[in-house]
């Protein structure tokens, strides 16, 4: 097995459709089982517990899986020796000046020293076969480290935003502007959905890099000299609670998806990995989002009368979704859809509030003198002005101190779903853009404010017993979600630019089919290169938090918004077992209905059969990355997607293939056809 990443890093990428593909041999990337395999084995076989290293000079050298760890305590760089003798280069010297280190002491798990002129203390120690560096801070700072990409091997670099990227480093489409990747510093707790990034380093070599200090820490990449390297800073401040900052260092065997393995045994081994056939046996709704599409309905499609629609296709399961306004869901449209099958919830939001004499919206009204007592305010005192410049943004401290007495948030659910909906969409309480509150009401940090959502989201999902999702989650919040829309989306930067233009993207009318989501609309050549290049794309949120909750693209961005994605979305839908999203209304059900009842009947038991299971492969079987494989549960389900246009094995171009385990033959779905 050829375990390199192709095409090599030092060539310019052709257009995805203009490259000619090796056909005399087949190349494929498989998970490192070490790192998928949830092991508790140190790397010095001793269940669970850290190993002892050695300390020489300056140097602190630990043994993890697969070889040894040495960290420079004069300069912070990292680097490892491979048990065949290969140098790695994880880390160069830190981008922070940082003065002369203290003496080194052994520790029962390695080595601890300190920076005194920064005020760092630090720990190094060998952790479940990682490095795991780290510092405590004893005033206000920041730290530029790791510094990572510099080794001469490096191929490619791998990044969770959205479902995930693994982007090859001389690539210089990604080395330009136009990617719009070396631009700001990303926000690693707030603009991606893992904490980690990695790097393939060539023959079968690679390194998982995990913050799971991700409040406080950003990421950044630059050009360097056409090649793409990156840089980790964390701040460190006591009024954020941001002192303490952990990186762990893991070598992989170089797949694109190794990190998301990584992160995945992180979670297992601090008891942070959620199980969705766990949220099933708890509440067995919850087995309803097996086979499920998910879709936002309007106007006569939030009738009963649109869900007998649905059901006379043959969609055995849906999830819908509507908001609050002015025609939500009845009584009778949500038993109908629960006598199809489906689960119905409404979209609520517990994070904005408005006046309610000129509220736009019936989720930010709220009672009393919760706006603006609840506001959050910054450290001049001011309300943080809400999404869209609407209202404030609310605090989750102010609502949990209220709780108790006051019910507004139980009230509000009670009131949400007294229609009979069995499920529930809260908008942006699993993503990463929480706040630190300066209010001397109900002053809280931002690690505060994430967990105040993990306690109403765990009182809704657990004591209220409803499907819930959220947007775009991140993977703190995946033991208390069911399904979350936007996560497999790539957002790059110059989405929301488009969207902005409302003359190209589509305005908030006519109420019951809103153009912004049902005009169709073509995405600028880098931007759709940025976001649905599949040669690019690979699962890393898949591959870390599959069998824990399902995973879809963001709501306006449904199937039907972006028509020359269509077929590489429903591809990669397949490929990585999740659910395509819809919007619908009246004509789309009549117009779209039956390619959707297509999809969703080739999807259902594929994703009953796998929903619940781990992402245990991922594989790229041609040298241009257009044919690609995965499978769940150990060959439970696999599935080979063809990008191309043209055949590869006997699978056409835009055509996937699915096995079963016991299936005599493949089942293939080709998603142009599906659309008549």
């Amino acid at each position: 097995m050829d375990s390199k990443i192709a095409p090599a890093g030092g060539a310019p990428r052709p257009g995805p459709r203009s490259r000619t593909r090796a056909r005399t041999g087949t190349r494929v990337l498989a998970v490192s089982l070490a790192l998928t395999a949830t092991a508790t084995v140190g790397a010095s076989g001793c269940s669970g517990q850290a190993v002892a290293g050695t300390v020489e000079g300056r140097h602190v050298d630990l043994p993890v899986r697969g070889g040894t760890a040495t960290v420079d305590t004069g300069t912070l760089a990292v680097n490892a020796r491979t048990a065949d003798g290969r140098s790695l280069a994880l880390s160069a010297p830190s981008g922070t000046a940082l003065g002369k280190p203290g003496p080194v002491e052994r520790t029962d798990g390695g080595a601890r020293w300190s920076y005194p002129d920064k005020g760092l203390t630090v720990t190094a120690r060998a952790d479940h076969g990682r490095l795991r560096v780290s510092m405590k801070a004893d005033r206000d700072g920041s730290l530029t480290w790791p510094v990572t990409g510099t080794d001469r091997a490096a191929s490619s670099v791998q990044l969770p935003r959205g479902e995930g990227l693994d982007i090859p480093v001389r690539d210089t489409f990604w080395n330009s502007a136009k990617a719009g990747l070396t631009g700001d510093a990303i926000d690693v707790g707030g603009q991606l959905e893992l904490p980690l990034w990695g790097y393939s380093l060539g023959k079968g070599r690679g390194v998982s890099y995990l913050t799971p200090t991700d409040i406080g820490t950003s990421l950044k990449f630059r050009s360097d000299a056409g090649q793409l390297r990156t840089s980790t800073t964390h701040d460190f401040n006591g009024g954020d609670g941001t002192r303490d900052y952990t990186v762990t260092f893991a070598l992989t065997d170089g797949n694109p998806v190794a990190p998301g393995a990584d992160y995945r045994s992180w979670l297992s081994e601090h008891g942070q990995l959620g199980s969705l056939r766990e949220k099933i046996r708890k509440n067995p709704a919850n087995g309803r989002l097996l086979g499920a599409f998910h879709a936002y309905v309007w106007g006569d499609a939030r009738k009963a009368g649109g869900v007998e629609q649905l059901r006379k296709l043959g969609v055995d399961r849906m999830w819908l979704g509507y908001d609050a306004g002015a025609d939500p869901m009845d009584a009778a449209a949500v038993e109908a859809a629960k006598k199809a099958g489906y689960l119905v919830g409404p979209y609520d939001t517990f994070a904005n509030g408005q006046d309610p004499k000129t509220a736009d919206t019936p989720t930010s009204v709220w009672p009393g003198t919760v706006y603006p007592d609840f506001c959050v305010r910054d450290a001049r005192g001011k309300p943080e002005t809400g999404f869209g410049d609407r209202g404030c943004y609310l605090s989750s401290r102010a609502f949990e101190q209220a709780e108790p007495e006051h019910h507004y948030l139980a009230d509000r659910t009670r009131a949400m779903t007294a229609n009979g909906a069995d499920s529930y969409f809260l908008d942006v309480d699993a993503t990463g853009e929480e706040f630190r509150d300066h209010s001397a009401a109900h002053p809280m940090t931002k690690a505060d404010d994430r967990a105040n959502r993990l306690a109403r989201m765990r009182r809704l999902a657990e004591g209220k017993k409803l499907v819930l999702g959220s947007e775009s989650a991140q993977s703190w919040a995946n033991q208390v979600l069911a399904f979350n829309h936007g996560a497999a989306t790539p957002v790059a930067d110059g989405l929301w630019k488009l969207q902005r233009d409302k003359e190209t993207w589509g305005n908030w009318y006519p109420q019951n089919a809103p153009k912004t989501f049902f005009k169709p609309v073509d995405l600028p050549a880098d931007l759709a290169k940025a976001m649905y290049d599949p040669a690019y794309r690979v699962p890393l949120y898949e591959t870390a938090l599959h069998s824990s909750l399902v995973n879809a693209e963001r709501w306006e961005l449904s199937y039907n918004k972006l028509p020359k994605q269509k077929t590489d979305r429903a591809l990669l839908a397949m490929l990585y077992n999740i659910p395509l999203n819809y919007v619908l209304d009246g004509p789309s059900i009549k117009k779209s209905g039956p390619e959707l009842a297509a999809l969703q009947k080739y999807f259902a038991p594929l994703h009953k059969a796998a929903g619940t299971e781990k992402l245990t492969s991922f594989r790229r079987l041609t040298d241009d990355n257009l044919v690609q494989r995965t499978e769940f549960g150990n060959g439970r389900l696999t599935v080979t997607a063809n990008f191309d246009s043209t055949p590869h094995a006997g699978l056409p171009g835009g055509c996937v293939d699915a096995e079963l385990r016991g299936d005599k033959q493949p089942r293939r779905l080709c998603p142009a056809k599906a659309a008549g």
